[in-house]
């Protein structure tokens, strides 16, 4: 359990669990009534509150990512409810019952991980888990939590509602990947018939379906949006890789212009950037450094014996002169992402040089 988690108890059984769940989940902090003290509280990092858990509630949904509150049902949502705000920013809440026998997910079921966190709580204290949100009722994609696993970003959140529906009302359905990963479909059942895959939207366009879940690192045509975001969801896998090269000095902000013109001009989003690729003599440059850590990009380097083990349509004396290496930002694209050929093999602008690259992460489960 990553995530900071607060479990509050107001019973005598309650906060017993309570403890329970403390000693299990190392990190979590533990809330109970003044009352109930043993004297360890200070010792073992345990809170002490009076009066009603009512007061401590607002503060919890500010600092905690999950709260387990061993309170009744009708309690909970009694005190939860003048404080909620959005599904997207709401805490993961869950509900457990004092004698310990279910577990509830009450509020942020798929987005704040309260199913998940129902799951992991109900068999630490072998209770039953009760989740009652239809996608995971009846096996099927969950359209918030589409590709998360694999760090997917929904772009285009607004028709998650009515595409959730088509998809639990067994209506059809296309899923569009043109790349990412393949392994979503993790139920020990097959893919229900309503939910038809396609490779491309090419492919798609003639299909009968009411709702589409798009996965794709390219821009979408107004056409494109037209036929399938009208009511779909647009993903973006993590699959482009940018092997850069770069003069010394080279600044963040030219270093950003030149990433983000090339991939408009080739059509790619920006959201779909997995990492930077590039020489090991480049891995202290303060420009590129700046640039993963503005986007939270990872960045791979290699030695110059390492990007000299791929074959260079046009290999510069220049660059080996200077580093070794016959190429930069083409070769270290390449070892990068795993791929055979470039998207973009070279884009020279002004002290930048880009490479692109699909990252090769389709061949993780074969489903389509």
């Amino acid at each position: 359990m990553s995530r900071t988690i607060a479990v509050a108890a107001i019973t005598k059984h309650g906060v017993e669990m309570g403890r329970e769940l403390a000693e299990k989940f190392p990190g979590c902090d533990l809330y109970i009534m003044e009352k109930f003290r043993r004297g360890d509280e200070e010792a073992k990092g345990v809170h002490l509150f009076s009066g009603s858990v009512r007061h401590i509630l607002p503060n919890l949904f500010q600092r905690y990512d999950g709260i387990i509150l061993i309170i009744s049902l009708g309690a909970v949502v009694r005190m939860i409810a003048p404080i909620l705000k959005d599904k997207k920013t709401d805490p993961a809440v869950v509900v457990v019952d004092d004698r310990g026998e279910h577990v509830i997910s009450v509020l942020s079921g798929h987005l704040g991980g309260a199913n998940e966190l129902t799951r992991q709580v109900a068999a630490s204290l072998g209770a039953r888990p009760v989740i009652t949100t239809a996608s995971d009722v009846q096996q099927t994609i969950p359209v918030d939590l589409f590709g998360r696993s694999f760090g997917w970003e929904i772009e285009s959140f607004e028709r998650a509602i009515p595409v959730s529906a088509a998809v639990v009302n067994e209506e059809p359905v296309a899923v569009i990947q043109e790349s990412g990963e393949t392994g979503w479909w993790t139920y020990d059942k097959p893919i229900p018939s309503h939910i038809r895959t396609y490779r491309s939207t090419d492919e798609a366009r003639k299909a009968d379906f009411r709702a589409a879940l798009v996965v794709t690192h390219r821009l979408l045509s107004q056409e494109e949006e037209a036929i399938f975001l009208s009511n779909g969801v647009l993903y973006r896998p993590k699959v482009i890789v940018l092997g850069m090269g770069c003069n010394r000095g080279t600044s963040l902000e030219e270093l950003e212009e030149v990433v983000q013109r090339t991939l408009l001009e080739q059509k790619f989003s920006l959201k779909s950037v997995r990492n930077i690729a590039t020489i090991d003599l480049k891995k202290d440059e303060p420009g590129l450094v700046a640039l993963a850590e503005k986007y939270g990009w990872r960045m791979d380097v290699y030695t110059p014996e390492e990007l000299n083990t791929v074959t260079l349509k046009n290999p510069s004396e220049t660059v080996y002169k200077y580093t070794g290496a016959y190429g930069v930002s083409e070769p270290a694209a390449l070892l990068s992402s795993g791929a055979r050929e470039w998207l973009l093999e070279k884009k020279k602008s002004g002290n930048v040089t880009v490479s692109i690259a699909l990252a090769d992460v389709a061949a993780r489960a074969e489903v389509l």
